[in-house]
């Protein structure tokens, strides 16, 4: 093996940790150079990790958040991947149903926290309900579009070899939208997860979204506050890898290119 290739597979690792340490140095240094006491260093955030962990908050917390998450993301995959299916399947149905979802779509699901709270109460269903509804239409809309942009000769050789309705779907035209299908998820995951933190500010008495606006009011814990933010990236950069490596399986990988 070259050295050229060996730090070929260095890299990949080397320049994340440079990057890092060095937004660590920046940050210590500007905090000292400030002189503030309001903004904390890395080591006072560092020491509110511990204390999260010492009182057994972080871990409940962290808990609370991905059921929240998961539950509202899962149901808006079950609804909206078949709704999809149909509606880019019978262009009447879109036609009809199209306008609505367009409309609807491009209202912030914060919008709907008052009303959310006046449905289901302050508590885990408003937020669930209002993840549910940043994921639903992402992937409604992802897999209409990649059941349109299937190619007619696959509808075509299904359909010669007899396949049923429900057949064709299940095993031509929903594995030839997959890896569009598998963009929308990615990004409803990633606007859940932004939707999860402010419903948590506003509904809920826990999880991430509660920790910083309760660290925030309670004595301006500003390094809890930090803590608080540094977690939610991590898990949210934790869960955009897990779905890019669903888009790297080998029964959808030839529907990408390279991705940087």
């Amino acid at each position: 093996m070259t050295s050229n290739a060996v730090i070929r597979r260095w890299e990949p690792y080397f320049w994340p940790l440079f990057a890092m340490a060095v937004f660590l140095g920046v940050w210590h240094a500007g905090v000292k150079w400030s002189g503030t006491r309001v903004f904390p260093s890395p080591l006072d955030v560092e020491r509110g990790f511990a204390e999260l962990l010492r009182k057994g908050l972080l871990w409940r917390y962290i808990g609370d958040s991905l059921l929240r998450v998961g539950a509202g993301y899962a149901l808006a995959i079950t609804c909206g991947i078949p709704l999809g299916l149909l509606l880019g399947w019978y262009p009447a149905a879109a036609a009809l149903v199209n306008p609505v979802i367009q409309m609807l779509r491009p209202i912030s699901p914060l919008a709907w926290i008052p009303l959310a709270i006046v449905w289901f109460g302050t508590g885990d269903l408003s937020a669930i309900f209002l993840i549910f509804l940043a994921s639903f239409f992402p992937v409604v809309v992802s897999t209409m579009n990649g059941v349109r942009d299937v190619p007619a000769m696959f509808r075509q050789a299904g359909q010669n070899f007899g396949l049923s309705t429900a057949a064709l779907l299940r095993r031509v035209v929903f594995p030839a939208a997959l890896p569009q299908v598998l963009v929308g998820l990615r990004i409803a995951l990633g606007v859940a997860w932004l939707v999860l933190v402010a419903a948590e500010m506003i509904a809920v008495t826990s999880g991430l979204g509660y920790l910083i606006i309760d660290s925030r009011n309670a004595g301006q814990r500003y390094d809890l506050v930090i803590a608080g933010m540094l977690i939610i990236g991590l898990i949210g950069l934790g869960l955009d890898i897990g779905v890019r490596r669903l888009e790297m399986w080998k029964s959808v990988r030839w529907g990408f290119r390279h991705e940087a």
